[in-house]
C-alpha cells in the first residue's frame, strides 16, 4: 500500500509510521522513492543501530523470499480459463481454507478442483510441493499421494517435500521438529511416485492394465488403495483414463461438500485456474532477454498467455525487480573455443563469486552429430580443467540419481532440465536450434526459452555455427556493439 492509503485508512492508529514501509517508499519505479529517504527510514527503525557491514547472502534472500512470498502473487488481470493445466489437486474431502493470507489467494483448495499455471521462474514444483506440505501438516491423518509422469521429476519433488517437511515455519512447529529429532522419526503421510512406479509398486499393474482395473472398480469387484487427496504434477501430460482411475482411489468418505463430484468424470472436472505471472525466479536482465527471443520468434505469442506450447509453458514475466548482468552471447570459431570459454566462466564464477559448482548447468540441445560427440568434448573439458561434473541425462537411471546438493557442475538436455533452475546456466551449441529434425518449430521456440530462463542469476548463450536463432543473437551483439560505442560518444 501507499502512504496515501495508509492515512486514508487511519491505518497509522494501529502502526506507528516510523515502522512502516510502504510501497511508495520502498519500489525503485515509483516516482516518490527515494533511496537515502528508505535508508534513513530503515536505521530510525532500530533502537541499537550498527555500521557492521553484513551482506545478506543468497541463503539469506531465498529465506526472506520464502517468508514475504509464502506461496505465489497473483495476477489480478483477468484471463480465460486454458484449456489445460500444470497441477491438480483431487479429493472427495472438504479441505478447510489455511489461516495465511498467500494461502487464501494462491493456494486454496476448498471447492472444485484447482489448477495452477505458472510463467517461467514462478517456481511450479516448488509451489506443489509446498501444497503438500501443507496438507500433510494440516491433515497428518490422510493418506497423501503426490504424481508425476517422470521417475525423475518424483524423486525431485520428494527430496523438497523431504526438506520442507523439517523446516519449521513456526516457533511450535520448531519445537515439534527438536522433539520429534529426539525421540524416533514421525512417519510421513505423503507417498511421492512417478505414474508408472506407481502402478507397479502399488497396483502391481501396467498402463495397459488400466481399462481393466477401472472396470472392476466400477463393478466393486475390485480392492485398491485409497487416498484422501492427490496432488498431480505436470497434469496435462497425463492420459484422461489415468486421471480417471485416479478418481476411483480417492477415498470415498467426503467431508462436507465433496470436491470432485461424480467420481467417474473425475477426469472432466473444470475450476477456474490461478495464474501465476510474477517472475520469481530470474533477474530483470535474463527474464526481459528470454522474453524479448520469444517475441520475435513464436507465431503463437498472442495465444500462449492463458495457455502452452507442446507441455512447455509461456506466459510473459509481468515484473522482476531483482537485478543482474546482461546475459553473455558468446559466437566462437568452433564448439572446442565454445566449452573453453565456458570453463573459464565457470572458474571466474567459482574463484570470485563463490558460487558452488552445484549451482551451475550446461545445457545442450543435441548430444552429437556425425563428426563428434558434443556431450564428450564438454566432459573432456571439464575432466582436463579438474572440474566435477555429473551428467544428469546421460540414462534414466542417471536421472534417477541426480542429486541437486551434490557439488558438481549440471550437464543435460534442454528438455531435461526444464524443471529445474540454478544460479548459473549454459546453453551451448546454440546453432543446433532450431533441430531441423523437430517438426515443430514453434517448441524449438519455447525449448530455447526455458533454457534461459533456468538461470537465476547468470546466463551464457555460445555457438559456432549459423541457424535461425544465431542470427537473431548477432542481432543482439551488434545492438549492444552500436549501444556502447554510442555511450563512449556520449561520455
Amino acid at each position: 500500500m501507499k502512504q496515501a492509503d495508509f492515512i486514508k485508512y487511519d491505518l497509522y492508529e494501529a502502526i506507528a509510521p516510523a515502522f512502516v514501509l510502504c510501497r511508495d517508499e520502498v519500489d525503485p519505479e515509483d516516482a516518490a522513492f527515494s533511496a537515502d529517504v528508505l535508508i534513513e527510514k530503515i536505521h530510525a527503525m532500530f533502537t541499537v543501530w550498527s555500521s557492521s557491514r553484513y551482506y545478506l547472502t543468497t541463503a539469506d534472500i531465498r529465506a526472506i523470499r520464502q517468508h514475504l512470498f509464502a506461496e505465489a502473487r497473483i495476477s489480478a488481470e483477468f484471463r480465460q480459463p486454458p484449456d489445460d493445466q500444470d497441477q491438480l489437486l483431487l479429493s472427495l474431502r472438504y479441505i478447510k481454507s489455511t489461516d495465511s493470507y498467500a494461502e487464501n489467494r494462491a493456494g486454496q483448495s476448498g471447492d472444485d478442483q484447482r489448477k495452477r499455471r505458472g510463467a517461467a521462474g514462478s517456481g511450479n514444483a516448488a509451489k506443489l510441493a509446498d501444497r503438500a506440505r501443507k496438507l500433510a501438516k494440516q491433515y497428518p491423518d490422510w493418506k497423501l499421494l503426490v504424481l508425476s509422469r517422470d521417475a525423475a521429476r518424483s524423486l525431485t519433488l520428494q527430496q523438497t517435500i523431504e526438506r520442507l517437511m523439517n523446516e519449521p515455519e513456526d516457533l511450535l512447529d520448531l519445537i515439534r521438529l527438536e522433539e520429534q529429532k529426539a525421540g524416533a522419526a514421525a512417519a510421513s503421510n505423503i507417498a511421492v511416485y512417478g505414474f508408472h512406479e506407481w502402478l507397479r509398486a502399488v497396483l502391481n499393474a501396467r498402463v495397459t492394465d488400466i481399462p481393466i482395473l477401472i472396470g472392476k472398480l466400477d463393478q466393486n469387484e475390485a480392492i485398491l488403495p485409497t487416498y484422501d487427496a492427490i496432488l498431480i504434477d505436470n497434469v496435462q501430460d497425463f492420459e484422461p483414463e489415468w486421471l480417471k482411475l485416479l478418481g476411483l482411489v480417492l477415498n470415498p468418505e467426503p467431508q462436507g461438500n465433496p470436491l470432485a463430484g461424480d467420481r467417474a468424470q473425475t477426469h472432466s472436472l473444470r475450476g477456474r485456474p490461478r495464474i501465476l505471472s510474477m517472475n520469481y525466479r530470474n533477474t530483470a536482465q535474463i527474464a526481459q532477454f528470454a522474453w524479448d527471443f520469444y517475441q520475435r520468434h513464436s507465431a503463437l505469442q498472442d495465444t500462449v498467455r492463458s495457455g502452452s506450447v507442446d507441455g512447455v509453458d509461456i506466459i510473459p514475466p509481468y515484473s522482476t525487480h531483482r537485478k543482474g548482468p546482461e546475459p553473455v552471447i558468446a559466437r566462437c570459431d568452433r564448439f572446442t573455443d565454445e566449452i573453453k570459454r565456458v570453463c573459464e566462466r565457470i572458474a571466474y564464477l567459482r574463484d570470485e563469486k563463490s558460487i558452488p559448482y552445484a549451482d551451475m548447468a550446461i545445457l545442450y540441445r543435441v548430444k552429437d552429430n556425425y563428426q563428434f560427440s558434443y556431450v564428450d568434448t564438454i566432459r573432456r573439458a571439464l575432466t582436463e580443467a579438474d572440474m566435477t561434473y555429473y551428467w544428469a541425462t546421460e540414462n534414466e537411471d542417471a536421472k534417477k540419481r541426480l542429486e541437486r546438493a551434490h557439488d558438481s557442475i549440471k550437464i543435460s538436455t534442454i528438455d531435461g532440465a526444464k524443471e529445474l533452475d540454478f544460479r548459473a546456466v549454459f546453453v551451448v551449441n546454440a546453432d543446433s536450434m532450431p533441430f531441423p529434425l523437430e517438426e515443430s518449430e514453434e517448441k524449438e521456440v519455447s525449448l530455447l526459452y526455458i533454457a534461459m530462463t533456468r538461470a537465476l542469476d547468470w546466463l551464457f548463450l555460445s555457438y559456432s555455427g549459423e541457424s535461425k536463432f544465431t542470427a537473431y543473437l548477432d542481432e543482439v551483439l551488434e545492438q549492444r556493439s552500436r549501444k556502447g560505442k554510442a555511450s563512449k560518444k556520449m561520455g
